[in-house]
């Protein structure tokens, strides 16, 4: 048996045994696993909300910690993220059917001109295994886009930008959402290797987040939601 497939002991597999499984495999970023638990647990009838709850989040939550202390980096995050985003993609369709109250809504996207999309994906992918619901509004995104996105309601707005000279476009961006006059319905928070808090202070935005982990703290603390 390969080491990725999941043991035939499914008959003892209780709902707690499941969820550490999911927790594990995200956390380790095994695509594979990731998707066979969490099919599993639907099949087991498994509640949607609580998969993601106390599955995905505590799993992506777990590898966070471990990156803030140094003892995860940066390719093992791009694994959690696309183990997660993958075993998402059976549970998301449940989640409308189940009425899922989402934490936040958010639209995410790389700047106009930007077509770098690594990092602005693993951002995307842990805010959504985190309990948001996110509008991944893709690369070379136009500030006319972002200003759609508040205009639908959208909470929080995300801007990534990989390269220097694409940068002032999330200035263009802020400007764009102020003259539509929504400005005070949404918060903005941007990132990038070269973006830094001075930079961000200085477009109008938010906040800086260095990384995904850190953003959801900025933002869950932006919409007052607790643990």
């Amino acid at each position: 048996m390969e080491s990725d497939e999941i043991p035939v002991k499914r008959e003892r597999d209780t709902t707690e045994t499941i969820l550490q499984h999911i927790i594990h495999s995200v956390q380790d970023g095994n695509k594979s696993q990731a998707i066979d638990w969490t099919r599993k647990a639907l099949e087991a009838g498994g509640d949607p909300s609580v998969i993601v709850k106390r599955g995905f989040i505590v799993g992506i939550r777990k590898i966070g910690d471990r990156f803030g202390s140094g003892e995860a980096f940066l390719p093992e995050v791009l694994m959690a993220a696309r183990a997660m985003k993958e075993a998402l993609q059976l549970v998301l369709p449940k989640l409308s059917e189940s009425n899922f109250d989402y934490v936040g809504r958010m639209a995410i996207g790389t700047v106009q001109g930007d077509i770098h999309d690594i990092g602005k994906n693993i951002v995307a992918a842990v805010f959504t295994g985190s309990g948001f619901e996110v509008n991944d509004l893709g690369i070379d995104v136009a500030p006319e886009k972002f200003v759609e996105a508040a205009e639908e309601g959208i909470q929080i707005i995300g801007m990534s930008a990989l390269i220097g000279t694409t940068m002032p476009s999330m200035r263009l961006t802020i400007d764009a959402i102020e003259k539509a006059g929504l400005r005070s319905n949404v918060k903005i928070i941007v990132g990038g290797p070269l973006v830094t808090q001075d930079f961000a202070e200085k477009i109008g935005a938010d906040a800086y987040a260095e990384d995904a982990f850190s953003g959801v703290n900025k933002v869950r603390a932006f919409l007052s939601i607790r643990e």
